[in-house]
Formats: C-alpha cells, structure tokens, sequence
C-alpha cells in the first residue's frame, strides 16, 4: 500500500485510552505502510509513550481551552492525514476533525455513541449491546469499514521506561516484586467494593505481600494499609501513571475494581481479577481477566456508575461479592503462576 499517516482522536478517560492502544495496532497491522499519529490529553500522554505503532503523540492542554484546542486542530491539519479515526465522539474532537476535513479529501471514521441504545438500556431496561460486554471490542469495531476486523491484537499494548521501572522497584524494595496489586478505588462509589471486604481478603492470604494503587484522593487506602503494615504497602499518590503501570507489571496479579488499572493489567497481559458492578462499558476483554459479577435485573443502572443505586439492597451488585469468592479466584490464579 501506499504510505498513509493515520490520526487516532482519544483524549480521555484513564481507562478508555489505555483500551484504545489496540487500535493503533489494528492500524498497522491493515497499513503496514503507515504513520500514526494519536491526539490525546496531556496527562494521558504516559499511556501511549513508548508504543512501537505510534509514531507521534499530539498532547492538548486543557488549561489553555478552546485556544490550545484550535491552536491544535491547525497544527493536526497542517500533517494532511489521509485517515482519520475520531474513536471519542465528543465536541472537542468534533472540533477538531471539521478543521481537519474542511475542503480536503480524508478518509474519516467516528466511532458511534449508539445513544438509542443507550436510552433503552437505562430507561427501559431493554438492552440491545452485543453481549458480553467488550471495551475493546466497541472500539475496534468501527474499522471494518477499512477492512479491520474487531480481532484483538497480541499483548503487550502498553509499554514501561527505564525511569518508571526504577522508581518502581524503589517504592517496592521491601518486597522484592513479590506482591499482589490491589486497586480498590473506583471514580464513583458505587464501583467500589466495599473496604472492609479488601481488608478481609488479604487477611485470608497471610503469606502474601499487597500494593495499594490509587490516587492522592483515594485517603481510605491508608485505613486498609493499616490493618497489616508488614504486609500491605500504600502507594495512593506516590506513584505517577509511567510508575504505576511498572508496579502492575512486576505483580503477580491485579484485584481490580472497575478502573483505569484493570484495562493497563489487560493490555499488558497480566492475570487480573475484575469486580465489575453498576456501569456496563468498562469491561475488559481478554482471558487472562478473571470477571466476577451478580447478575441482577437492575445491573446495569448507569453509564459509568455515578447511579443512583435502584437496588432495594443497597450496592446489592459488589456486596454481594463476597471476600471469600474473590479468596477463591484468587488462590486459583496463584496456583496457575508459573
């Protein structure tokens, strides 16, 4: 084929970026003689860096608004893609993508939002998504009108660096990499499996090690640390994105809620286990993730989890996730480890 230069368009979230990385391979893998370009948010930039199917990273400011957001689309017009992918759907990339295409010839795509769907889901209850679930599966998609099938590609889709890896086994001496990952927190509560079950599933695994991973914010994670300081390590807020994707990587797996952790643990083809809860689009999508969930009539109940809880039991969808079931998977998937 002739050379193309390819722009993905994926600023955020956490979690969606980190499931977007397979696109970029898809990309290569239908134009192998091609350059790929992916525009994202600023903070996000630490997710593609080091990616072999990307060739150049756009960051977007968002401290400089509507002026860096412009001040970007010229810039991106000024490289005369021949494809474009808008895989976000929101104003800013259409923004962007109308400067990009105005009076030139470009081949562009934009992932669907599949809002009716949306609406049966939430309001009627009548769901009409391909079931499972699939992140992955729902971003992929769209490229079949350039020939890519929805196959995901081979793991590892997301990378580390030599300055992340040190700081990784600094924070982690103590334990040697041997250590579990834990991510109890969630952007809404309601995707959080309740406290007290994390600190009873590390109480039923006394020979092992556990990291918690979080953000600054998450100050709950210093209350679990605290039930067993030998053996549970609270890096909430001390780790950046780059360390934190290291730290995932060393474990020997990842007990995750429902976030951004649980896709970098899949993309990196790490063994994980998800607690999936109230919102239905952040599923993973390769074996190696263990899902546990209810099936209750009200699940799901929201978007991305925000609520509210219509369930006459109360969070019914990851109380009754019990530590002990969680315990089980758990000592499965050590037993599997090499």
């Amino acid at each position: 084929m002739s050379k193309s230069r390819i722009l993905i368009l994926r600023f955020s979230s956490f979690g969606d970026v980190t499931q977007c990385l397979s696109v970029a391979s898809a990309l290569k893998t239908q134009f192998t003689n091609s350059e790929i370009h992916w525009a994202t948010r600023q903070d996000m930039v630490p997710l593609l860096s080091g990616h072999p199917h990307i060739s150049r990273i756009w960051p977007l400011d968002k401290k400089q608004g509507l002026k860096g957001l412009l001040l970007l689309a010229f810039k991106l017009r000024n490289e005369k893609y021949s494809h474009v992918y808008d895989a976000h759907n929101n104003l800013r990339t259409f923004i962007i993508t109308f400067i990009i295409r105005f009076f030139r010839s470009v081949k562009f795509l934009r992932r669907p939002m599949k809002r009716w769907k949306r609406f049966l889901l939430f309001r009627l209850r009548i769901n009409k998504f391909k079931m499972p679930f699939s992140g992955q599966r729902d971003l992929l998609e769209p490229l079949a009108a350039w020939g890519i099938p929805p196959t995901l590609p081979l793991v590892p889709q997301i990378f580390t660096n030599e300055i992340a890896v040190e700081k990784a086994e600094s924070l982690v001496a103590q334990f040697k990499n041997n250590y579990i990952a834990l991510a109890p927190s969630a952007a809404f509560f309601l995707k959080r499996w309740p406290q007290e079950y994390w600190v009873k599933l590390i109480s039923l695994f006394p020979d092992q090690n556990f990291v918690l991973l979080g953000g600054p914010e998450d100050r709950f994670l210093e209350d679990i640390a605290r039930t067993n300081p030998r053996r549970i390590l609270n890096l909430s807020g001390k780790s950046d994105l780059s360390t934190s994707i290291t730290l995932v990587k060393n474990s020997k797996l990842l007990v995750s809620n429902d976030t951004g952790l649980l896709h970098v643990a899949e993309q990196l083809g790490k063994n994980c286990i998800a607690l999936m809860g109230p919102a239905p689009f952040g599923f993973p999508s390769r074996p190696l993730t263990k899902i546990l969930e209810l099936n209750l009539n009200c699940r799901p109940c929201s978007k991305h989890g925000q609520g509210p809880c219509i369930n006459t039991n109360y969070h019914e969808c990851l109380v009754g996730i019990k530590p002990e079931v969680v315990a089980e998977e758990l000592k499965r998937v050590l037993q599997c480890l090499p």
